[in-house]
C-alpha cells in the first residue's frame, strides 16, 4: 500500500532520486579511476597548458539530467586537474579557470539543474541543450568530456523493431530484435564518436561510465531483459481488461539497449578519433539491498518519460501501479538479472 501512495505522487522525486542513488554509487566508484586517468594522461604540453599563463579548462558532461550527480562528477574532474597542474612545474594554480558545460534533452529540467548549483563550485556553468548523439559545441573547444549511465539510451526505436515487434516492449528472446537493436546502438554511438571528435582538442579526453551485461549473458537474463518482459506482460493484462488499445501498446517500444563488453570494445575501436587508453570492468556496486519496491522505482524512472509520452499521464499511473504488482512475484528473476549487471570505465583520448 505504501509503494501505491509513492507511485501516484505524480512524478515527484522519489523515483528520480533512487535512481540517482544507484548512480551515484557507481559514480563515486570509479573516482579513483578518473583521477588516475587525468593525472596520467592529461597531458598539459600537448593541450597548451605547459606555461605559468592563464589556463581555461573546458568541460563537458553529456546526459547531465537535474543533478546531483552532475555535480560530483565536475568535482571530481576539476580535483583531477588542479592536482596535475599542482605537479607540474611552471604551472600557476590561482590562473587555472573552468567552465563546466551541462548537456541534455531540451526536455530536461534546467531550471532545477542551475538553481542547485553548488554555491561553491569552481567553475562557470552553461546549460547545452540538445542530443549527445549530434554535434553540441564548436570543433576543438573541449578538453574533457564524460558520460555516464546513457550511452544505452538510443537516438530512436530501430525501424526493425517498430515494424515487427508486438505487444513485448523489447521482445529479447527473438535473435532479429537483438540483433536491431544492437545494430542501433552501433551506429548511434559510431554519431557520438563523430560529434566528440570534433568538439575535443587533440589530446583530450572522454570519461565514459556505461552500464553493460557480460559477454555470452543472453539479453532474457538482465535487468532489462526481465523489466522489458514483465512491463510487457503489464501492457497484455491491460489490454485484456480494457483499459488499453491493442494498437496503442503494440505501437510501444523503449529506445534501450544495454551492450556487451566485446560489442563495445569493437565498436570504439573502429573509430580511427581516438585511443582507448583504459577499458575496465566493475560490478554494480550497491550500498543498500534493492528491495521490491527499491526496484519498482528504479524501473519507473528509467521508462517513467517514454511511458507517459507515449500513453499519457493517466494512463502510464495505471501501468506502472499494475507493474508494481508483478515486481513482488518476479523479485527472485530480478535478482538473479542484477548479478549480470557490469559497469564499463573507458578512457577515450583524442587522437
Amino acid at each position: 500500500m505504501l509503494l501505491t501512495v509513492i507511485l501516484k505522487i505524480p512524478p515527484s522525486r522519489n523515483h528520480i532520486c533512487l535512481m540517482m542513488a544507484i548512480q551515484r554509487d557507481g559514480v563515486d566508484a570509479v573516482k579513483e579511476q578518473i583521477k588516475e586517468a587525468i593525472l596520467e594522461n592529461f597531458d598539459l604540453k600537448r593541450l597548451g597548458f605547459d606555461t605559468s599563463s592563464t589556463a581555461v579548462i573546458k568541460i563537458a558532461d553529456l546526459g547531465c539530467s537535474v543533478g546531483p550527480n552532475t555535480f560530483f562528477v565536475m568535482e571530481n574532474i576539476i580535483e583531477a586537474v588542479e592536482l596535475k597542474f599542482l605537479q607540474a612545474k611552471n604551472q600557476n594554480l590561482a590562473a587555472l579557470e573552468f567552465q563546466a558545460f551541462f548537456n541534455d534533452h531540451y526536455e530536461n529540467d534546467f531550471n532545477t539543474l542551475f538553481k542547485t548549483l553548488p554555491p561553491s563550485r569552481k567553475y562557470f556553468a552553461a546549460g547545452v541543450p540538445g542530443s549527445f548523439h549530434d554535434r553540441l559545441f564548436p570543433k576543438s573547444s573541449l578538453h574533457l568530456a564524460h558520460i555516464s549511465y546513457a550511452l544505452h539510451f538510443l537516438s530512436k526505436v530501430p525501424k526493425e523493431v517498430v515494424d515487427r515487434n508486438k505487444s513485448n516492449v523489447f521482445n529479447s528472446s527473438e535473435k532479429e530484435v537483438v540483433e536491431a537493436y544492437s545494430t542501433q546502438l552501433e551506429s548511434d554511438i559510431e554519431c557520438f564518436l563523430n560529434a566528440r571528435a570534433e568538439e575535443l582538442v587533440p589530446g583530450g579526453l572522454m570519461l565514459i561510465l556505461a552500464g553493460a551485461v557480460p559477454d555470452g549473458v543472453p539479453i532474457s537474463d538482465t535487468v532489462i531483459g526481465v523489466c522489458n518482459d514483465v512491463m510487457g506482460s503489464c501492457l497484455k493484462d491491460l489490454v485484456k481488461m480494457g483499459v488499453l488499445g491493442e494498437e496503442k501498446v503494440n505501437s510501444f517500444n523503449v529506445p534501450i539497449y544495454l551492450v556487451t563488453p566485446t560489442e563495445l570494445e569493437a565498436i570504439l575501436r573502429t573509430n580511427e578519433n581516438f585511443s582507448i587508453e583504459k577499458m575496465e570492468k566493475h560490478v554494480q556496486p550497491m550500498k543498500k539491498p534493492l528491495s521490491p519496491e527499491g526496484y519498482a522505482l528504479a524501473v519507473r524512472s528509467s521508462l517513467d518519460a517514454v511511458t507517459r509520452n507515449h500513453f499519457g499521464d493517466e494512463f502510464a499511473e495505471q501501468i506502472f501501479n499494475h507493474f508494481n504488482t508483478k515486481v513482488e512475484p518476479n523479485f527472485s528473476k530480478f535478482q538473479g538479472a542484477l548479478r549480470n549487471s557490469l559497469n564499463l570505465f573507458i578512457l577515450l583520448k583524442r587522437i
